[in-house]
């Protein structure tokens, strides 16, 4: 009797035992899932930063997910979708290091902040079906020409929010485009105001007066890649040439800030090496519009129908996302541009880093084979920068120096595609100021195109820089959903279109 006891005691806990076992097994999972580097990670606790990549790849690794374990998914994904990074460069940082969780970014997607850039990203990463992970590095093989081994899974889980997949897909960034040419009374405005009343002083630019002219034959048709000249006192003022509409503008002091009160008198104009006698309108900060002087001549010869298009690329680390996407909008816009324009164009490109890496620039010159040029841009990548700041004012210099510009074309037009300043040292100011000098005298048109490194003293410098040459500012928005965020720009109601939509529309513009 006493053996039968023993039996069944044996008999119930072997029972338990297994009743037990089988229980965790049914509940395993339930609290905790494994990381990737196979350490528990706590499901519920949104202060781990490893929480949000953990459930993620435990997402990619698991066709069939309990509903329970999609609940947990959910949960974590909630607790870190208010995760917000600066979005900005740490100065004294490697810009375009990929870290995995830093907090500065200065391109569109390094590491983890770069994936916690907004809690938009965040839900749209849970949103999306995910792939097995045999599947992202397919992916980032497919897009990624310049595939660099230190980029985490986290950066090809947002190049696939954006869109494009194995199959990418040109025309995903956005722009907008700002002329304060021709919103005068916005840009005085902005000028005065408390934000940006520094700007001019701090990179010595005072684009506050100007001679606007416009140069017309007798049918009202302006004749351009004509030389203006404004004297003052019989001193060169400024130099420039007609754009392709007849349009001048010859700047008033734009490198000093005299306060002096101006008067007209003063001043003359030279047109194609005659003088103009005025009387003539100046146009100064606080007017309502731009007072254009038309000027009509006799035996000009209209420019021939040719154009030249350069593209001037920060090519440094933080540019790396940009420049991926750019290698498609960039051969789309010169496809369409070629096809749809009657003129003759072109294009040239040109890349630049900073002092210190692999090279500081490096171009393709200007060739009637738009292929060469698609070619060149297809071969470029994106690394190396250090400081915030770029060398810039080494890439206009080279643009000038480097690229053969067509003295005799109807149009010039430069787009310069960044995401950082110029350094800030009085000699680079100089060059600066030498370079957009000269962009005017030779009547090349310098277009902006601001990414999302950007920031206010940067937004300046650029408009700066297209309202002194006559172009026109570009920058890149938050509506394609790409990258980190972009900082708004302080200008009117604008456009919102494609970057390359926009570009090409600039270019049929400016050369038509």
């Amino acid at each position: 009797m006493k053996n039968m006891k023993c039996k069944l005691f044996v008999l119930i806990a072997v029972i338990a035992v297994a009743c037990t076992l089988l229980c965790v097994f049914i509940c395993r999972g339930g609290d905790h899932e494994k990381s990737t580097d196979d350490k528990t990670t706590e499901v519920g606790d949104p202060d781990d930063e490893r929480v949000e990549v953990a459930t993620v790849y435990a997402v990619e690794k698991s066709s069939e997910p309990s509903a329970k374990f999609s609940r947990d998914v959910d949960k974590v994904m909630k607790s870190v979708s208010g995760l917000k990074t600066t979005g900005k460069t740490v100065l004294g940082a490697r810009r375009g290091k990929s870290a995995a969780f830093s907090e500065g970014s200065g391109g569109i997607g390094d590491g983890l902040a770069g994936l916690l850039g907004g809690s938009a990203e965040a839900s749209m990463v849970r949103k999306k079906s995910a792939p097995r992970k045999s599947k992202l590095a397919a992916a980032v093989r497919a897009e990624v020409s310049d595939s660099d081994e230190s980029r985490d899974e986290t950066f090809v889980r947002k190049r696939i929010v954006g869109g494009s997949h194995n199959n990418r897909k040109s025309g995903l960034l956005t722009a907008g485009e700002w002329n304060d040419l021709d919103n005068w009374k916005f840009w005085s405005g902005i000028l005065n105001d408390n934000d940006f009343y520094g700007k001019t002083e701090y990179w010595k630019f005072f684009p506050k007066n100007l001679v606007a002219v416009r140069l017309v034959d007798a049918n009202g048709t302006g004749f351009a890649n004509v030389t203006v000249e404004l004297l003052k006192r019989d001193s060169l003022e400024f130099a420039t040439k007609t754009d392709n509409e007849g349009y001048a503008y010859c700047w008033i002091n734009l490198f000093s800030d005299d306060k002096k009160e101006l008067e007209a008198k003063d001043f003359s104009l030279k047109v194609n090496g005659e003088h103009f006698k005025g009387p003539f309108k100046l146009t100064a900060k606080g007017d309502e519009k731009l007072n254009v002087n038309v000027i009509f001549k006799k035996g000009i010869k209209h420019a021939k129908a040719k154009a030249d298009v350069a593209f001037i690329v920060d090519a440094t680390g933080s540019m790396r996302d940009e420049i991926q996407f750019l290698k498609s909008d960039l051969t789309q816009i010169i496809n369409h541009a070629s096809a749809e324009s009657k003129v003759a164009l072109r294009t040239a490109a040109l890349f630049y880093r900073d002092v210190g890496d692999e090279f500081l620039t490096r171009h393709d010159d200007f060739s009637n084979d738009v292929s060469k040029t698609q070619k060149y841009i297809s071969e470029q990548d994106a690394d190396g920068g250090g400081d915030y700041p770029e060398a810039v004012h080494t890439a206009l210099e080279a643009s000038l120096q480097n690229l053969s510009w067509d003295a005799s074309a109807r149009s010039r037009i430069a787009f310069l595609i960044l995401d950082a300043p110029a350094h800030y040292e009085p000699q680079i100011i100089e060059s600066l100021q030498k370079s957009i000098a000269l962009y005017a005298k030779n009547g090349i048109k310098l277009i902006p195109v601001a990414a999302s490194g950007v920031d206010k003293d940067t937004e300046f410098m650029l408009r700066f820089f297209d309202v002194s040459t006559g172009g026109t500012y570009v920058f890149l928005t938050d509506d394609s959903g790409i990258g980190n965020s972009h900082i708004k720009a302080s200008v009117g109601d604008h456009k919102i279109e494609s970057l390359a939509d926009l570009m090409v529309r600039l270019i049929k513009k400016y050369v038509k």
